[in-house]
């Protein structure tokens, strides 16, 4: 009988947090990559006991996950823990990474406009990444067949606000990255899928200018009548992970409530 893991790159908040949750309470064990200051530590800790409550591992590494050598490292340590487990693998890699500048390409000050080392390191961290994680993941031989790939995106990959543009190139590049991963893994029946959350009241969320504005225009065209969040996107998840179909893949997936089909 195999044992399940999940990778989980973002594990201390918003998608992550509650995905490493959500699967573990299914039994599921949790390797987490975050990265987090003293002061939210308390938090991350509260979400290993929680883990640990539902009888699941928690292995988290707080680690800057676009960096190759921590990458390394932490590979490297799932690899041990691996080789006192029976048939182990990581049966769910999410890419929850929310980590880049916010700046306007065009400014009256070209010294407040975003830098060339700014637009790289957003793109690296939110798109590239998982490119990165996903070829050593299957190199070293730890997702196999039936594993899925989800990638978290956004609509500003297709739409534009003030201050964005560098995260939304990033998350077009994500959904990019996440096509060419289904047609390239197809043949080890590995799935790959964005998945694109309405708006979100997440700590990412928060950092965006006038992110006010655009929760009161979700709130306004939601069907529903509220925002989406984290738990949705969890939900979603463990379905999608405790079926073994892998046929679906390749797609960019709207999880929003029909957040973005309603017209004002």
């Amino acid at each position: 009988m195999k044992t399940n893991y999940a990778l989980i790159l973002g594990a201390s908040s918003g998608f992550g947090r509650a995905t490493s949750l959500i699967l573990a309470k299914d039994g599921v064990h949790i390797i987490g990559v975050h990265l987090d200051r003293a002061s939210t530590m308390p938090d991350v800790e509260n979400v290993i006991s929680e883990i640990k409550s539902y009888g699941s591992e928690a292995h988290f590494f707080n680690m800057n996950a676009a960096d190759a050598q921590n990458r390394k490292d932490i590979l490297d340590t799932v690899e041990k823990i691996f080789s006192e487990k029976e048939e182990p693998v990581i049966k769910v890699l999410v890419h929850s990474l929310a980590f880049g500048t916010l700046r306007k390409f065009i400014d009256d000050n070209p010294e407040t406009q975003i830098k060339q080392k700014q637009m790289e390191m957003t793109i690296d961290v939110m798109a590239n990444s998982l490119v990165y994680w996903t070829q050593d993941l299957v190199k070293r031989k730890l997702i196999s067949q039936g594993s899925k790939i989800f990638a978290l995106t956004s609509s500003g990959g297709q739409k534009v606000t003030q201050y964005y543009g560098a995260v939304s190139a990033a998350k077009s590049c994500l959904e990019s990255h996440i096509r060419q991963l289904s047609m390239e893994l197809s043949h080890l029946k590995i799935s790959a899928n964005a998945l694109l959350a309405g708006v979100t009241d997440t700590p990412a969320l928060r950092k965006i200018p006038n992110h006010e504005k655009i929760i009161e225009a979700a709130l306004e065209r939601n069907p529903h009548g509220r925002l989406t969040t984290p738990g949705d996107i969890a939900q979603f998840i463990l379905d999608v992970y405790k079926d073994d179909l892998t046929w679906m893949t390749g797609n960019v997936i709207r999880i929003d409530g029909g957040e973005n089909i309603v017209e004002l």
